[in-house]
Parts: C-alpha cells; sequence; structure tokens
C-alpha cells in the first residue's frame, strides 16, 4: 500500500522532534548588552556631573596654585549659593508652564528693602526680613492674579514687573548700603566646615523641593499642568490655584534670597537684582537636561548651578573678568535649550 508506513514513516519518530528554538547567547553577551543600555541611559542623566568633573580638571591643571584649593572650593560654594536658592525660586513656575522674569527685580528690591529698613530706618533685623519677604510674596500675588485670573501672559507681565521693581529699588538708593546687623550676616555667613552656613541653607531647600517633586501629589499635579492645562482641567486638577500658587511661592522665595545676599555681603546693591536673571534662568535650563532630563528638577538645578560657578570662577582666576560671565551664562543658556530640544526629536 502506498501508505507513509511503506515509505519508512514512523508516527513515534514524528511526534519526538522537538520544535527548533534559537541557542541562548552567551552570558557575557547579555552582560555586554546591559551595560550598553546602561550607560545609554546614563549618559544624558549624569552627562552634566561629567562635565562639571571635567571642567575642574581643566581648570585645576591650567591654574595649579589657585584652583585646585580648598579656599576656592569653599568660596565658589559659598558664593553660588544664592544663586541657587533663587533658581529653586522659579522651578516649580517654569514646571507649571510659567515664565516667571519678575524674580530678579524681586530679589534686587527684597535686598533694598531689608538693608534700607534696617541700616536708614533702625528697624530691627528680623522685621525687616519679614518686610522684605512679605514684600516678594505680595508681589506674586500680583503676578498671580493679572496672569492666571485675568489672563495676561506670564512672560509680558512679569517682564514689566520686574523692570519696574528694579526701578523702584533705584528709586530707594541709587547708592550700595552698607552696616547692615551683624546678626543678619552671621546667620548668613557663618563657616562651618568651612562653608558658609548659606550653603547649608542651600542645599536643605534642594532636598525639600526634590522631595515634593519626587514623592507628592503637588510635585506631579505641576507636571501635568505644565504638560497640558485643559487635559489637567479634564482631570479635576485646580490649575489656576497651582498655577497662580508657583508665582506666589517665586515671589517669597526671591524675596528671602534678597536677604540672604544682603547677609553674606554685609551690604546691599539696588543694580545688584537684574544681574542674576540670566545666570538663574540658565541654571534651571541646563539643570533640565541632568538627572531627570527633560523636567526642570532640583538636582539638576544644583549640579547645573555649580557647573556655571566653577566655569565662570576659572575664568576669573586665568584673567578672564567682567565680561566672561554674561558670555559663559549665556552660551550655557543657548546649549541646554539646543540639548533640550534635541533630545526630544525622536
Amino acid at each position: 500500500m502506498g501508505s507513509k508506513s511503506g515509505e519508512g514513516y514512523s508516527p513515534r519518530t514524528e511526534e519526538r522532534q522537538p520544535e527548533t528554538a534559537p541557542f541562548p547567547p552567551p552570558r557575557g553577551a547579555i552582560y555586554r548588552a546591559r551595560l550598553r543600555k546602561g550607560a545609554a541611559s546614563a549618559t544624558p542623566r549624569y552627562g552634566l556631573v561629567g562635565a562639571w568633573g571635567l571642567l575642574i580638571i581643566i581648570f585645576s591643571i591650567l591654574a595649579p596654585s589657585t584652583f585646585p584649593t580648598a579656599l576656592n572650593f569653599e568660596t565658589m560654594f559659598s558664593t553660588g549659593s544664592v544663586l541657587l536658592i533663587l533658581c529653586l525660586g522659579i522651578l516649580p513656575s517654569l514646571t507649571a508652564g510659567e515664565i516667571d522674569l519678575s524674580f530678579a527685580g524681586i530679589f534686587g528690591l527684597a535686598a533694598i528693602i531689608v538693608a534700607y529698613t534696617n541700616v536708614n530706618l533702625h528697624i530691627p533685623i528680623v522685621v525687616c526680613l519679614v518686610i522684605g519677604v512679605t514684600a516678594g510674596g505680595l508681589v506674586g500675588v500680583v503676578n498671580a492674579v493679572l496672569t492666571v485670573w485675568v489672563g495676561i501672559p506670564s512672560l509680558i507681565i512679569t517682564l514689566g514687573m520686574g523692570s519696574l521693581l528694579s526701578g523702584l529699588a533705584l528709586g530707594v538708593t541709587s547708592l550700595p548700603i552698607a552696616g547692615v546687623s551683624n546678626a543678619l550676616v552671621a546667620a548668613a555667613s557663618t563657616r562651618f566646615l568651612g562653608f558658609e552656613l548659606v550653603f547649608f541653607y542651600a542645599v536643605a531647600a534642594t532636598g525639600v523641593l526634590w522631595y515634593v517633586y519626587r514623592f507628592t501629589p503637588l510635585g506631579r499635579n505641576l507636571f501635568f499642568v505644565g504638560a497640558g492645562r485643559e487635559v489637567a482641567r479634564l482631570s479635576g486638577l485646580p490649575v489656576r490655584p497651582l498655577a497662580g500658587g508657583t508665582l506666589i511661592f517665586g515671589g517669597l522665595v526671591a524675596g528671602l534670597a534678597g536677604a540672604l545676599l544682603v547677609g553674606t555681603q554685609g551690604s546691599a546693591d539696588p543694580t545688584a537684582g537684574p544681574t542674576y536673571l540670566l545666570p538663574a534662568f540658565a541654571g534651571a535650563f541646563l539643570g533640565s537636561t541632568a538627572i531627570t532630563p527633560g523636567r526642570f528638577n532640583p538636582l539638576g538645578a544644583f549640579v547645573a548651578v555649580f557647573f556655571l560657578q566653577t566655569g565662570t570662577q576659572g575664568l576669573e582666576l586665568l584673567g578672564l573678568s567682567g565680561w566672561v560671565d554674561q558670555a559663559f551664562y549665556g552660551a550655557s543658556l543657548i546649549a541646554a535649550v539646543v540639548v533640550a530640544r534635541l533630545g526630544r526629536r525622536p
């Protein structure tokens, strides 16, 4: 018969045939693939940290007698702490999709208010601090009302407000005010472990804001509002209070930073405020390329601010002073925006 059995066919043999499967890759290949994947994910997260370390090495080679010293690093971290606090103050508003350009004006005016009321009007320093910080919060309230509830773009309102406040600071006095209470100077400039106390305030503020961003509903809600307000509103989030609250928070922090600046310098300069506008934005945007790429985040801002401080201080030690600060901040801001834009491409 022309059956399969007559041709040597064995059903049992066919049933025993295993399905062919590819051999598993060697264990070494798996490890190498994992390492490549880990390196690829770590590069954008910690690239700025690596660039900061490389910058330190370069300046240590170029200025071996002045840059790699304990005194230089202590000064660098202490000097950049006020800028870091100011930068942290604008992160929530940027996260929620608002651009606050008034914080530098609030910062400068608060410093003048604290110094003027204490030195010229002889008001106790604690009351002066309350007045300065409260003034910053009130400006934040005005910004929030006009931006969130009236509907005027924050860029326009805060740009005009910042210019107004800078003019008011010069209207109060056109000359620096010295002789601020020693209690404020001690609270900001007393050294502990080689660093001024303001550095530890900045570290604490970074940790608190990181915790809020990472572990609280408030932090997640700010990201939702910034990603899409209409979707956030339809999801039941209080969009207006959240967005407005970030502007108020920014005003309060800017006022506090202004008071700390007075404490670190022992004086107040009416022209100091606008000079912090570009560095703070550079720190915020450059920080959004690190640790949590694509998002404004406190740890990234911490690295970015001291990366910028390292660059400017190193260049000044090499004899490039005056114009180099603004040039370095501007170049860093452009680089941060370009990197962030390229990182969003598929």
